[in-house]
């Protein structure tokens, strides 16, 4: 949907929340859910949809007139695509994901053919006049690699996003669609926080690309999927940033709206015990949910999963936990364990003054592994995340802060 006095912005939900990786179930749960959502927030208006389409589902909807056809029901319905994910390529519910959600990486053709699958799908169904964009993963995941072999994967990452690019500038001539892939750094992966963003961008991909295309297009379609959780769990500021990025000309396609979980560490055993107790139901085996921790001296330790993190949390040096959890985000506490909700609003607070980037999506995706007391029904708790995101919007422009 669109936000705003002049319709700026636009708010969607990741249909990555819906188990489905080929599309005659993707199509089934937008025939159902989001349907029954736009009736229920935006019956009268245009709604957005932020499309998952696994790799099997990519190619199945190009099949015959199933792209002409969906086209056709977006508009009967009076809905539209301007953004995708473009991360998980395989299966994604209703399975063990973990370390599997970054393969195939950057450093495959596959990863590439996929990509420029998508990008050339969203031109299809872009509307006229609107810029769209394609949410992928971080180059690669650092377990997989050797400290010697990580500058190598970036290059060869680089050198994919620049083919890809070259694409995406071809498509623009032809449709006049401007589309931008949006890498979106995560905790433990090659590109995690402020300053490998940064590294990558000015010390790999311009250098590496420089040769055979303008940097202007390079930043026009490489840019930065900012998910509020991942870069919370970093520990890092969004106004410093957003700065960052303004100031080394990143640009932010997308904002990912998510809420980590967070908790402090007592420092007696007993406490620590307790901590155990309340993140047992967390533990889950379906996703990776890496935790860092905030020492009394300010540095950072790294666990990368859950479990790992609760089975040394007795030896552990932390006065605080931040874990890679996506939790609704219309809550900042839940009993003893509290969220980073107060990222997202600190990141609505540079963005939507600053007029950063136009496209938000909703990004709580574990709604199937919650602890039961989370769980309710899924309509419900999409239109929730809904509701507390359109009022913080409200709020703001109420404020007099929107596009100052």
């Amino acid at each position: 949907m669109q936000i705003g006095t002049d319709g700026f912005f636009h708010l969607t939900y990741c249909t990555n929340i819906h188990p489905g990786e080929r599309w005659d179930e993707v199509f089934r749960n937008l025939d159902v859910y989001t349907r029954a959502l736009k009736t229920r927030l935006s019956p009268d208006e245009p709604f957005g949809i932020g499309l998952r389409l696994s790799d099997l589902a990519s190619r199945e909807i190009l099949e015959g007139d199933e792209l002409p056809r969906f086209k056709d029901w977006l508009d009967a319905n009076g809905m539209y695509v301007f953004t995708m994910n473009g991360f998980p390529y395989g299966g994604f519910h209703r399975q063990i994901v973990k370390d599997h959600v970054y393969a195939p990486d950057w450093r495959t053709q596959e990863r590439v053919d996929y990509t420029v699958r998508l990008a050339h799908i969203l031109a299809e169904l872009l509307p006229e006049g609107m810029e769209g964009g394609i949410s992928t993963s971080p180059i690669s995941y650092k377990p997989w690699l050797a400290t010697g072999e990580r500058h190598e994967a970036l290059e060869l990452g680089a050198i994919h996003l620049e083919q890809v690019t070259a694409e995406l500038v071809r498509l623009r001539e032809r449709t006049d669609k401007l589309i931008h892939i949006d890498i979106e750094p995560e905790p433990d992966c090659l590109i995690e926080n402020l300053a490998e963003t940064i590294h990558f961008f000015n010390d790999v991909l311009l250098p590496k690309s420089g040769n055979m295309l303008i940097v202007d297009d390079l930043q026009d379609h490489i840019r930065v999927c900012y998910d509020t959780c991942h870069f919370s769990v970093e520990y890092e500021q969004p106004d410093v940033v957003f700065e960052q990025f303004a100031e080394n000309g990143i640009k932010v396609g997308k904002v990912q709206i998510s809420s980590a979980l967070r908790i402090p560490i007592p420092q007696s055993e007993e406490g620590r015990h307790e901590v155990v107790e309340l993140l047992d139901p967390f533990a889950e085996h379906t996703y990776l949910h890496q935790v860092i921790e905030r020492r009394p001296d300010g540095t950072l330790g790294h666990y990368s999963d859950l479990p790992r993190a609760v089975y040394n949390i007795l030896d552990a040096e932390a006065e605080e936990w931040r874990i890679h959890y996506h939790v609704p985000i219309f809550v900042d506490h839940y009993g003893k364990l509290g969220s980073t909700q107060y990222d997202i609003t600190a990141t609505l607070d540079e963005v939507i003054p600053q007029r950063i980037c136009p496209h938000f999506e909703i990004e709580t995706y574990t709604w199937d592994v919650l602890p039961p007391e989370l769980k309710v029904d899924i309509t419900e708790s999409i239109s929730r995340e809904y509701e507390w995101v359109l009022e913080q919007f409200d709020k703001r422009m109420r404020e007099g802060k929107e596009g100052q």
